[in-house]
């Protein structure tokens, strides 16, 4: 009788330590869920933003139109994105296609000094602080979440239990927003 109730408590404890664990993990995921969702809402919200820049800079820089369609090409593919890895690879493509519009502006003295441009280009620039927030928020609570999953004894429970590992949303080299493009007249 007494080995049956020690084998019954290392079982209890076990479930305890089990259920623990499993718990701590949805919580994680459930953290990652969530920035990641806060990196996509900054994200839409620069989607958005773009027609509106390109359209103001098109009416100054008419023969300027492939800019403008790498532009619109970047952008419906990076709200096509699908993943973290894809869409940190299609943003990288957009920041690109951004820095080109940008320095467009450049040589449009009239362009640089438009109000509506100059409100477009700030309500980007502080977009993408928000968007660079976001993202090192979202990589935070990813390698929380996959160090908890990988820590023992987790690791034992983690995948038959389907916890999959998150990847990192990364800047693209060079982040490209930040470098200046080479654009020829």
């Amino acid at each position: 009788m007494t080995i049956l109730l020690i084998i019954l408590g290392i079982i209890a404890v076990l479930a305890v330590i089990i259920i623990g664990i499993y718990n701590r993990l949805v919580a994680l995921r459930q953290t990652c869920n969530q920035a990641w969702s806060d990196v996509d809402v900054q994200l839409k919200q620069r989607y958005d933003l773009i027609p509106n820049l390109v359209n103001t800079v098109k009416g100054y820089a008419k023969h300027e139109k492939e800019t403008f369609e790498e532009v619109v090409a970047a952008r419906n593919s990076a709200v096509s994105a699908n993943g973290v890895g894809s869409q940190a690879k299609a943003e990288g493509m957009l920041g690109a296609a951004l820095g080109k519009l940008f320095a467009l502006a450049e040589a449009y003295p009239d362009l640089k000094a438009n109000t509506n441009f100059l409100q477009l280009q700030d309500q980007l620039a502080d977009i993408e602080n928000k968007i660079s927030a976001s993202r090192r928020f979202y990589n935070n609570a990813a390698q929380e979440y996959n160090t908890g999953r990988e820590q023992f004894p987790a690791v034992l429970i983690a995948s038959p239990l389907g916890f999959q590992g998150r990847e990192f949303f990364e800047a693209p080299e060079g982040d490209a927003l930040m470098t200046a493009p080479d654009v020829s007249f």
